[in-house]
């Protein structure tokens, strides 16, 4: 498993995608842009690159993220190349760090498949000291006269910078915006250890004698141990928090059912103008 840093906009992304392209063209025995390449088969090739949403699933850029992570974990073989870019970015920072710290630990024990796992999440680099198959990338950058110079180049080892202010500034962000988040930087770095010394508790500390026994069995159990459900009476009786009720009845209203059973390639405009009318009145009553 590669983890590779770096800034924005110099060429992480580019670099895991053309990985896969290469490994692909390898595989149909075409020519590739090297003077020399050792690449190994494989039975498929996954990537899970890029951010876009699905408005007409009804899914969240989130959403399309994580559903597609959970194909990967659960399709991957060792024998499979797997490409992630920035996996957890589309939700809280340390919700997505914690997931992208989980979903590497399982294709380093359970899968061992190999992988290129892009991202700007550094407290990840600590997993190379932890696990003998990790090692740390990063995209050679060059400070010079307060300014980011990409120099396209992958070396060994971790970053602890994003440079994602400097980003910013190239894009014209207002000066006096950039000096803020300049400022909160400088706050929020502070306290990044915080999650790192988590992360570590949460993989070797004993802790007490009997949830440890209780996570041994869960682990025993196999990767993929079904959740204890909650019923709708637990889930709005919960702590008093705020809960979202349901857009329509836990029971399909009659309209669904009609539409299921509607042949789209066979009605007519005119129709189809007369199902709309009956089901407004449907859905008024």
């Amino acid at each position: 498993i590669l983890l590779i840093t770096g800034p924005n906009m110099s060429g992480k992304s580019t670099f895991i995608r053309q990985v896969a392209l290469l490994t692909l063209m390898t595989q149909i025995g075409s020519f590739i842009p090297a003077r020399q390449a050792r690449i190994g088969l494989v039975d498929r090739i996954f990537t899970r690159v890029g951010a876009s949403d699905e408005l007409a699933r009804g899914q969240s850029t989130f959403m399309v993220e994580m559903t597609e992570t959970a194909r990967i974990l659960n399709m991957a073989t060792s024998k499979s190349l797997v490409i992630l870019d920035e996996i957890g970015r589309g939700t809280s920072t340390y919700d997505g760090i914690s997931l992208a710290w989980a979903i590497i630990e399982h294709l380093h024990e359970r899968i061992g498949c190999r992988t290129l796992f892009a991202t700007h999440y550094h407290e990840l680099t600590d997993l190379s000291s932890t696990f003998k198959r990790i090692r740390n990338l990063n995209v050679a950058v060059r400070e010079w006269n307060d300014e980011v110079i990409f120099l396209h180049k992958i070396i060994e080892g971790a970053t602890d910078k994003s440079y994602g202010i400097h980003v910013a500034r190239l894009a014209g962000v207002p000066t006096e915006v950039l000096t803020r988040a300049a400022s909160i930087l400088a706050q929020m770095e502070e306290r990044q250890n915080e999650l790192l010394n988590a992360g570590r508790l949460g993989r070797q500390t004993s802790g007490d004698s009997e949830n440890q026994a209780e996570l041994d069995t869960s682990f025993a159990e196999g990767p993929r141990a079904p959740l204890k459900a909650l019923d709708s009476d637990q889930v709005l009786q919960s702590k008093g928090r705020d809960v979202q009720f349901l857009l329509f009845d836990p029971h399909d209203p009659p309209v669904i059912e009609e539409l299921r059973k509607l042949n789209v390639e066979r009605t007519t405009p005119f129709e189809a103008l007369q199902l709309l009318a009956k089901w407004k009145e449907m859905i008024g009553e």
